[in-house]
């Protein structure tokens, strides 16, 4: 056991560092529990270590069961911190984080909003990353519609996982009075949340959802007939993750005026900046043209829809 001990500590230790070295900006441009819970392994790692050098007289038969179901729960614990290391962002998303004449950008631990700089904006539009992926990520694709007068809110979610960032768009709106109108959306997990949060606040009476922004996801349930927000749906045609075949079947469970618009060649990993994905497509096209398309493609959807809504 004190070897067994040994192992996991040093185990432990090692994913931590693997950790930081690969990913140390996205750990501290994340939301805070997953740094928390990094130093929460270390801890138990060196606990474990300074264990297995302890004298030990001899353990009864409860106390080794015990010993052993403990060591199984701390392997289980260091993968899952291993799976959850997150996926940093790339430029040109983190030149995008700059605040400049045409729009001002302001990081806090939990979030991250772009907005005009007259702050005089009665829209606004809240995104949920995809799954593990830093929020920072999407600041490329997501800065020409705070550029058009949008305020952007860009969730950072514990531990990179979007359902655990379901309250996000209710914050955003309380935080922001002043926006009538909004727009949720997201990206692979992060837009299956936000269709969620459409569904649920569409026919609010006051600073309802007025779209919804799918880029590579789908709903999780069927809401064609209870979803009165306006829906645009962007995916890639090689996206390996939510494939061609996902995107339509998910045309059932979506109201019968989505709006359906493939991106030739994109993969999944383009509708942010953070890499290449486990599982994804191989590309055929650029990701910097795809990116115009996405960001022109969204621009247009969400103007007619508050062309519609004025007019």
């Amino acid at each position: 056991m004190r070897w067994v001990l040994r192992g996991v500590g040093v185990l432990g230790l090692l994913v931590v560092a693997w950790c930081c070295v690969t990913a140390w900006p996205a750990i501290i441009h994340g939301h805070p529990l997953y740094g928390v819970l990094l130093v929460l392994t270390v801890a138990l790692s060196v606990f474990a270590l300074g264990k297995s050098f302890r004298p030990r007289n001899g353990m009864g038969r409860w106390r080794q069961a015990f010993g052993v179901v403990g060591v199984v729960v701390f392997v289980a614990w260091i993968a899952l911190m291993a799976w959850l290391r997150p996926f940093p962002a790339v430029e040109p998303a983190l030149a995008a984080m700059e605040s400049g004449p045409t729009v001002t950008v302001v990081e806090s631990p939990t979030q991250i909003v772009m907005a005009p700089p007259s702050g005089e904006s009665t829209t606004g539009v809240v995104f949920q990353p995809g799954a593990k992926v830093e929020a920072r990520a999407y600041a490329a694709v997501l800065r020409p519609l705070a550029e058009a007068g949008y305020t952007v809110v860009i969730p950072k979610q514990p531990l990179g996982i979007a359902f655990l960032a379901t309250n996000a768009f209710e914050s955003a709106r309380d935080a922001n009075p002043q926006i009538t109108d909004w727009f949720v959306g997201g990206h692979s997990l992060g837009g299956t949340v936000a269709a969620m949060d459409a569904e649920a606040h569409s026919a609010d009476a006051k600073s309802p959802v007025k779209g919804l922004i799918l880029y590579a996801s789908y709903p999780a349930s069927d809401m064609s007939s209870t979803l009165s927000a306006k829906v645009l749906s962007v995916s890639g045609t090689k996206d390996g993750l939510a494939t061609p075949a996902d995107i339509e079947a998910s045309r059932a469970n979506l109201p019968k005026d989505a709006i359906f618009t493939p991106i030739d060649g994109a993969v999944h990993a383009f509708f942010g900046d953070y890499g290449p994905q486990p599982g994804d497509g191989t590309p055929t096209v650029s990701h910097d043209s795809a990116r115009q398309l996405i960001q022109r493609n969204t621009l247009i959807f969400m103007s007619g829809v508050q062309l519609n809504a004025d007019g």
